[in-house]
């Protein structure tokens, strides 16, 4: 055997330096593409291949062109990872950037670091002559977030006085003053992030981009195609905006007649399960035979509904017998899913949104569902002055709404909510149960994690056995299995 490290990400400052300092035309990602590319047909060593493509740059370039445009092989596109700075975006465009489930994203916390004041005001507002109002308003939120703080952080401390008395805790103390002061603050807020994207989805982004009717999502979509262009010409080949892409679910809107804000809104439950796999603990046990047999599913099927109940559960166990809690579940776990409607908020979606191998949908942010007030800003006596601003948030969205076609949501504060379909499978279920129930979790999410998990657990009781945050784990363990698991420390 033999292993060979072809590249690895290196800051796009030491690579300017290098080509400063050198007429080398190989410093780009393009020729690992083609030199992969070339693997199903060349019997030449990988390394050989990717020597070949280092002199041939050109030839390289001309080689990816072909396979790409002509033969249809985007995936040679993914050997080519390009990583960037995204500074100065919007709350709601970071909504829009982050869609793109097989990208890599780390962004700023509201919940860590403090707000500055710093907001996006939308070419859309700008056009209409709605600046003065819109800004206005930001201020107004804004301000109010800094009140909310300065009388948050204390009450913090007060109550977790326990907690305060360690130095150590002062900075989680201190974010869950902050993390409860941002409900205020609106969908315009800059933030930045580092996103990791191969030149695959880096086409498919600047594609859906280029029909977005958001004046800010298509500047990025410029930015990022103009940068990834300079570096990478051959692998970015399909970005023009496409019928598919800006019309269909405008025609969609159209034919199911939604019209804008003429139908009545119910809020409802925040969390509704709506749909399941049937049987889905049978279904799972089926296919846990499957796996350690050579039966067809069929009779796998059979066999496990021929099992007791007792029976089920214990094979069931077996998977969970050596796991520990940073183990993901078996992969059989995937073939059960559970469907569920969720109102949840702006701050909520935020987190929501970070689960990208589940299936996630959304309507736009609607006032009418009305808005998540945390409990401490009620304990503080500052509700009233909350809602005073919600209010104020919710006149300048209807007069947006009726002057702009897309962007009025920029006004709509972290409070806010949506209506969110989101299906999830048994094994993903588990990955968001473990790090969305547990202690350390922010309050808004962790209240929709356990609901899931409550719900999930009445329609699939034995494939949620080990359901739970992080913290209870071992005290799940050791219920089920009468004796706590054996945890290997962390170095």
């Amino acid at each position: 055997m033999k292993v060979i490290l072809a590249g690895y990400n290196v800051d796009n400052s030491v690579l300017k330096e290098l080509k400063s300092t050198s007429s080398r035309a190989d410093i780009t990602p393009e020729t690992l593409s083609a030199a992969y590319a070339r693997i199903s047909r060349d019997p030449r060593p990988v390394d050989e291949l990717r020597a070949v493509a280092r002199r041939e740059v050109e030839k390289a370039k001309r080689s990816n062109q072909n396979i790409i445009f002509k033969m249809g092989h985007h995936s040679v596109a993914e050997h080519a990872v390009f990583n960037f700075d995204i500074i100065g975006i919007s709350r709601l465009a970071t909504e829009e950037l982050e869609k793109f489930r097989l990208c890599s994203y780390t962004e700023k916390s509201q919940r860590y670091i403090s707000f500055k004041d710093d907001f996006v005001i939308p070419e859309e507002i700008r056009k209409v002559g709605m600046q003065e109002i819109f800004v206005k308003t930001i201020r107004e939120q804004n301000d109010l977030y800094h009140e909310l703080y300065k009388k948050l952080r204390p009450y913090m401390f007060n109550k977790n006085s326990h907690m305060a008395a360690n130095k150590k805790n002062h900075k989680i103390i201190d974010g869950w003053a902050k993390e409860d002061a941002r409900y205020v603050i609106s969908l315009a807020t800059e933030g930045q992030l580092g996103m990791t994207v191969n030149a695959r989805n880096l086409e498919y982004l600047i594609r859906r981009f280029a029909s977005k009717s958001l004046t800010e999502v298509r500047k990025l979509k410029e930015k990022l195609y103009k940068l990834a262009k300079e570096v990478a010409p051959s692998i970015i080949l399909f970005t023009e905006a496409n019928d598919f892409d800006s019309r269909t679910y405008a025609d969609l809107e159209e034919t199911v007649g939604k019209g804008r804000g003429n139908f009545p809104v119910s809020a409802g439950k925040s969390v509704k399960l709506v749909d399941f796999s049937p049987e889905a603990d049978l279904k799972l046990v089926a296919a846990l035979i499957h796996t350690s047999s050579s039966n067809s599913y069929s009779q796998c099927l059979e066999k496990a509904k021929s099992l007791s109940e007792a029976e089920l559960t214990s094979l069931i166990k077996t998977t969970f017998k050596h796991m520990e809690f940073f183990d993901a579940v078996l992969r059989e776990f995937e073939f059960i899913d559970l469907t569920f409607n969720l109102i949840i908020s702006a701050t909520c979606f935020a987190q929501l949104k970070r689960h990208r191998m589940a299936t996630l949908t959304t309507q736009n942010y609607n006032p009418r569902l009305g808005v998540t007030i945390p409990a401490s800003v009620e304990e503080i006596g500052m509700r009233d002055k909350f809602l005073q601003i919600v209010e104020k948030t919710n006149d300048v969205y209807l007069k947006l709404q009726k002057r702009i076609e897309s962007g009025a949501e920029y006004i709509l504060t972290n409070a806010h909510k949506r209506r969110v379909l989101f299906k999830i499978n048994a094994r993903e279920l588990y990955h968001f149960s473990r790090l969305r129930e547990d202690a350390t979790a922010q309050w808004d999410i962790r209240g929709i994690a356990t609901q899931m998990s409550e719900l999930a657990k009445n329609v699939m009781p034995k494939a949620c056995l080990m359901l739970g945050g992080k913290d209870v784990y071992s005290e799940t363990y050791k219920k089920i299995y009468k004796k706590a698991p054996k945890l290997k420390p962390f170095l």
